[in-house]
């Protein structure tokens, strides 16, 4: 199989339904972040961002050594920055992923608004100032303060009285809450968006921050104008009378009594279908970019371990290969996961004759994953020799290392068992037998007559008779010279 055919191979193995989802998904989180950068009025500092990737860009495709050096070493730093720098956007984004549900007013809800609109538009008449918050599905409570809880039925009188210019709390914000009262007197966060008028007092600013931060819908009424201003999502409008305004309330409620995505407001999506298609279009090239890149054929070298199998009755005799060089082609993704220690080669012996054998090594002695192929190995061919075994007993000889102590000699030396059966090739002419040693004795650390248990060492052709190597004892006695 070509280059060219290996990718289009890997192009449809990687082409099926989950890339739908995969791209909605990165779609989804686009036009999240697009909303939420757009209600906080952050572009300045996105669009300083864009322009430092254009020219890394641009330095990389002029060969500027020196702004690609400075932005390669940087880029972990950088990326953990603007973790810092958007926190807030990025805890917003994941604030109204987790919306819950809240409770539903029904027809009460209608004429509460009603009464609350005319309430709105009687304080901008009477010049007094008033903010008024009917939170949505997202929690305010991490952005305000609690202010004086009341937990009352809303009323005409009751609310003119809290906005009243005498009263205590009548420079804070109202909490209105599932047709309650909740808390007066609450302080609002203060805006950070640039796009508010310079007009425009405190308490448009407080009402514009929550509305920042969270999806609840802020009613603020000027003193000095007069005007009822609304702001949710950070966008602010103004109703020209109460029935737009009651409209507005009732809609809110509406929409933050059900799920995150409720179907009704999905039919309304067309004032926003303008920047679903940039999303999708963003993460579709974004996918597109990463899938070009992972698909991208490459080759590698590799320097893999070397399995021999053989027969029960069959041992490999000589010198053998225990590793060579191999050459894969493949997607980069699928190159950059290898481990060299899965690519063994398997050379199987169990069917051969004893001899000398010559092993053309080819794709089938490799466990290559399905998108990786064999180019060339390092050897090619592999030259051994089998030879048949036989059981024949063989001496057990201890390995003795260093000189006893000064003052001591070696009186008698015991092994047990002496001698073990062992599965061992005939020996050719010129060649040593086969033996057994212990594992090292060392005599320097012997200061009297001991017992050692000791491991058997054998050559590679030499294989125990039973499953496995027997133990053996070593007894050294030592005397005075």
């Amino acid at each position: 199989m070509d280059t060219f055919s290996l990718q289009i191979a890997t192009l449809k193995e990687m082409l099926n339904w989950r890339v739908s989802l995969d791209i909605l998904l990165i779609a989804a989180g686009i036009y999240a972040l697009y909303r939420t950068l757009r209600s906080l009025g952050t572009w300045k500092t996105v669009t300083g961002v864009f322009i430092a990737i254009l020219i890394f860009l641009a330095a990389r495709f002029l060969g500027l050594r020196g702004i690609d050096w400075i932005f390669s070493n940087f880029l972990h730093v950088a990326l953990l920055g603007l973790i810092i720098i958007f926190q807030p956007e990025i805890r917003k984004i994941f604030e109204r992923a987790a919306s819950l549900r809240r409770e539903e007013l029904g027809e009460e809800g209608s004429g509460l608004a009603s009464e609350l609109s005319k309430v709105v538009f009687a304080l901008g008449e009477q010049r007094r100032g008033g903010i008024l918050v009917f939170p949505g599905r997202e929690p305010i409570r991490p952005w305000v303060s609690e202010g004086t809880v009341l937990d009352a039925q809303p009323s005409f009188p009751l609310i003119m009285s809290i906005f009243d210019p005498h009263s205590p709390g009548h420079d804070g914000a109202m909490v209105i809450e599932n047709g309650q009262i909740r808390s007066f007197g609450v302080r609002l966060p203060l805006s950070k968006t640039e796009n508010l008028s310079e007009t425009l007092g405190t308490r448009h600013h407080a009402a514009m921050g929550l509305s920042e931060v969270t999806d609840a819908l802020v009613v603020s009424v000027s003193e000095e104008r007069g005007t009822t201003t609304v702001f949710h999502r950070g966008i602010l409008w103004e109703p020209k009378n109460r029935d737009e305004l009651a409209a507005r309330i009732r809609v809110h409620w509406a929409e933050t009594s059900s799920y995150a995505f409720p179907i009704r407001k999905a039919m309304r999506l067309r004032a926003h279908l303008g920047s679903i298609t940039l999303s999708l279009f963003l993460a579709f090239l974004f996918w597109s970019t990463v899938v070009i890149s992972q698909t991208e054929i490459r080759e590698k070298g590799f320097t893999v371990p070397i399995e021999y199998v053989t027969a029960d009755n069959a041992a490999l005799v000589g010198t053998k290969l225990a590793e060579m060089k191999v050459h894969l082609a493949g997607p980069k993704s699928d190159l950059d996961l290898v481990d060299p220690a899965q690519l063994a080669v398997r050379i199987d012996l169990s069917k051969a004759a004893p001899g000398k054998q010559r092993v053309l090594v080819t794709e089938g002695n490799f466990n290559l994953p399905k998108m990786l192929k064999l180019l060339d190995v390092d050897p090619p061919m592999l030259e051994i020799e089998l030879k048949e075994i036989e059981e024949r007993v063989v001496v057990v000889k201890p390995q003795l290392v260093g000189k006893l102590p000064a003052g001591l000699k070696l009186t008698s030396m015991v092994v047990r068992p002496p001698k073990i059966s062992v599965l061992a090739p005939e020996a050719g002419r010129g060649e040593p037998a086969p033996s057994v040693t212990t594992t090292p004795i060392y005599l320097d650390s012997i200061r009297e007559s001991t017992k050692i248990l000791c491991k058997i060492i054998a050559q590679p052709s030499v294989r125990p008779a039973e499953k496995r190597w027997p133990d053996v004892e070593v007894e050294i006695n030592v005397g005075p010279p």
